[in-house]
């Protein structure tokens, strides 16, 4: 095998993005298509772009986007997240390097300028890329060459880089932890992506898209309906995390539904602790109050004293089911309603629900 890298295999490991994920850069509010506007408009200049954002705001993606809709669109899409890697490795992993270069270079190794060739390198958190690797940035975009580490031959490309922050580098230049040069350089133009939070418009579009992502991949005929209630405790959630957190809360909550909608009850924001659910977030959902014509009675637990003996676990079965199904009779299969007679959370009741939904339903 030689010791040369590959082209192809390099693109195929630096590449976190499909292109099938294009298609979840979804919305319809002024924010996102304002967004998607300008940045269809700057995909077509073959010069860098910088896209600033808050995590979880998709900025992957958008590069992404901008190399499919550039005239580069047919070349290589080039990823590298240059937080995951330490100063000592991100120059050979950019430039490349020569056998011996290094303790344990014992190949040549192409880096991802060259496998970028043609194509678009995203440098994900430029922000933390040495001010030495940040110089041989510069000169790349400057006079598209470079050398590999342990090389004194220059290597010409033709690569558009497409940078990426969530910190503000003009801050870090000021600080001189940032080349003002090559901030000069990448910022031909600069695109600031919506936090989720200025794009509330989109959430109930985004919500259905996941649900029905998430539906498809377990298997199942129907997408749950995400319910009027839980819409509303979406859209006044801040969203930190921005559509990645949205992207979780939604599919932890159509695994976890015990029907064929998403209520309240099912959005988990922090899936860590009971601290997590909406109600100990937000304002916490009032106890409704009993039907006065059904009160809310709970159901005993004990059996007759004179029932004969049966293995403890036979015995919890016998009973976890009976209660099961007398709640659910008497609260009319509202699901709700049967909890709260047993005294129990949703969460804990459709935790027994799913144990013994088969035989529950078959009767």
């Amino acid at each position: 095998m030689s010791d040369d890298l590959n082209i192809e295999e390099s693109v195929e490991e630096a590449s976190g993005t499909d292109r099938g994920d294009i298609h979840e850069a979804l919305g319809q509010s002024d924010a996102f298509l304002n967004f998607q506007e300008h940045l269809s408009r700057a995909a077509q200049v073959n010069r860098p772009i910088l896209l600033m954002g808050e995590r979880g705001t998709g900025k992957e993606l958008a590069a992404t986007r901008i190399h499919y809709l550039s005239p580069r669109w047919e070349g290589p899409f080039i990823a590298l997240n240059c937080s995951a890697l330490s100063s000592t490795l991100i120059e050979s992993e950019l430039f490349g390097h020569e056998a011996g270069s290094f303790t344990g270079a014992r190949g040549r190794r192409t880096g991802r300028f060259e496998a970028a060739n043609g194509g678009t390198l995203f440098l994900d958190e430029i922000g933390n890329i040495p001010m030495e690797v940040q110089e041989k940035i510069l000169r790349v975009v400057e006079y598209g060459a470079f050398e590999r580490v342990g090389s004194s031959k220059p290597i010409q490309v033709d690569v558009r880089i497409v940078g990426a922050s969530n910190v503000d580098l003009r801050a870090m230049s000021d600080e001189g932890t940032f080349m003002r040069d090559l901030l000069d350089r990448l910022s031909f133009d600069v695109l600031v992506l919506p936090p989720l939070r200025q794009r509330t418009d989109d959430i109930q579009l985004l919500a259905n898209h996941f649900a029905s992502r998430m539906a498809f991949e377990l298997g199942w005929a129907d997408v749950p309906e995400i319910t009027d209630e839980t819409l509303d405790l979406l859209r006044s959630f801040p969203w930190p995390g921005n559509v990645r957190e949205l992207k979780n809360v939604i599919e932890r909550a159509v695994y976890r539904s015990a029907d064929n909608t998403i209520s309240r009850d099912e959005i988990v924001f922090d899936p860590f602790g009971e601290f997590g659910h909406a109600g100990a977030i937000l304002a916490p959902r009032e106890k409704p109050a009993p039907d006065s014509t059904e009160p809310e009675q709970a159901i005993p637990v004990t059996a007759p004293e004179d029932a004969p003996l049966q293995p403890f676990a036979e015995a919890m079965r016998e009973v976890e089911l009976r209660l099961l199904k007398q709640s659910l009779k008497e609260a009319k299969f509202n699901q709700r309603k049967a909890a709260d007679l047993l005294e129990l959370t949703y969460h804990q009741f459709r935790g027994l629900y799913r144990k013994y939904q088969d035989e529950v339903n078959n009767d």
